[in-house]
């Protein structure tokens, strides 16, 4: 049965149960959505929860550098962006260089660390690489899990060292066992509790609230918190095919609103911060990247259509996705209309929505695996030991990492470099320089 909220008169005091730390990364939303709906859960079941941001654990202004690279690569150079994701989804670990960077962010990490902490929680791959080196020296003396937040599990998120990976379906569930990841178990998704599917009241109030229309099929465009991909020419696909009017949500991305609305995309957004009802004003999601937002979608019963991915990680949750039947992943443009028409009234829209809402209502929750590893309230504390000198060097290489990262991947993309440059250029920074 699903995990429940302890009721109010027999609830244990806050804090009863221990202290657990949750490190995820303000990398678009989706690690920090995850983070918050573990840390409501854990709440509900007396626990306190220290949240942490791992790139503010790296040496100073590496994190911002890194989150600027990665925004830059999706939106200028894509192409390359998918070279080096495969390239490290291939390795057998990670390359020498982000093994320093990861290195450098371990004493920071261990002194983020509250001294009565029971557990460590990662919602992001390069948290889980610091905690496991960190359990496999013995510097961690808590238990470590990682919660995998995408439907596909690249080779990052499993680190040597975690006690437990904790996985939203058995889909990236046995890619995670495939792959050598500990004592793999499936907990279900951790979303807002609002996100439900809607009444017919509820339908037509927050239609009434969007200013949106009362009587046509909607189909909800997201593309993220950072609006990246190509969301103009797909709200122009969608349109066209007469099936559903287009209602788009452009997260933190400005420009992208103003040019929506110049193509004549009338209900377009910014930022939105009441998602649970805009969801309940739509009738089916496309989106292009896999994360968080499917997982909402699927808790309000809306069927997902995956279209025009990003590379990397919206390709491979697209495919996991589609391969577990929550999410139709549309690979060519003709389908677009007829695949939409099917899933606002057809019997494969009725099948994902039973299997979206089975995802939520069936799936144990991760409180239970994550308490079953977790030691007593009297757990000795993490240790604190490093070296000066070490800190120092570490650090040096961080900061060589994330100007490569930073300065010359964008670079090549300004000076129009060649897809075998860039090749080059990933294959040192995830093959340990051969």
């Amino acid at each position: 049965m699903p995990e429940s909220a302890p009721s109010p008169s027999a609830a244990p005091p806050q804090g009863g149960a221990g202290r657990i730390a949750i490190i995820s990364a303000g990398v678009g939303a989706g690690h920090d959505g995850a983070a918050a709906g573990l840390a409501e859960r854990l709440a509900e079941h007396a626990y306190l929860v220290d949240r942490h941001d791992f790139l503010e654990l790296l040496p100073t202004g590496t994190g911002r550098l890194l989150r600027g690279t990665y925004h830059r690569m999706l939106t200028w150079m894509p192409d390359g962006y998918q070279r080096l994701y495969a390239a490290t989804d291939r390795a057998a670990r990670p390359g020498a260089v982000w093994r320093a960077l990861f290195r450098a962010a371990e004493r920071r990490t261990l002194r983020a660390l509250a001294p009565d902490i029971r557990a460590v929680v990662s919602t992001y791959p390069g948290a889980s690489q610091v905690l496991g080196a960190l359990r496999r020296r013995g510097k961690l003396t808590v238990p470590a899990f990682t919660y995998l937040t995408d439907f596909s599990v690249h080779t990052l998120w499993v680190a040597p060292g975690i006690d437990a990976h904790l996985a939203v379906h058995p889909v990236p569930a046995a890619q995670a066992h495939v792959q050598g990841a500990a004592a793999v178990t499936v907990v279900g998704p951790v979303t807002d509790a609002r996100f439900t599917p809607a009444t017919d009241g509820q339908r037509i109030a927050a239609r009434e609230r969007f200013a949106l229309p009362a009587d046509a099929p909607l189909a909800l465009l997201v593309a993220g918190s950072w609006g990246v991909g190509p969301v103009r020419r797909v709200a122009a696909e969608i349109r066209e095919t007469g099936v559903a009017v287009p209602v788009v949500v452009c997260g933190r991305n400005k420009s992208l609103v103003e040019k929506l609305r110049g193509d004549g995309i009338q209900h377009t957004f910014g930022w939105v911060d009441d998602m649970p009802g805009l969801m309940h004003a739509c009738d089916v999601l496309v989106q292009n990247a896999g994360g968080l937002t499917s997982l909402e979608a699927f808790a309000a019963g809306l069927p997902v259509a995956s279209y025009r991915c990003i590379p990397g990680h919206g390709q491979t949750n697209a495919d996991a996705l589609d391969e577990a039947g929550l999410a139709a992943w549309i690979r060519d443009p003709a389908d677009l209309g007829p695949v939409l028409a099917e899933l606002l009234r057809g019997p494969r829209g009725r099948a994902q929505r039973a299997v979206g809402l089975d995802l939520h209502r069936l799936a144990p929750g991760p409180v239970t695996s994550i308490a079953a590893k977790t030691p007593a309230p009297d757990v000795k504390p993490a240790v604190r030991r490093f070296a000066g000198r070490r800190r120092i060097a570490l650090t040096a290489v961080a900061v060589a990492t994330t100007a490569c990262l930073g300065v010359a991947a964008p670079l090549a993309c300004a000076y129009n470099e060649t897809p075998a440059r860039f090749t080059a250029v990933a294959h040192y920074l995830d093959g340990d320089g051969r």
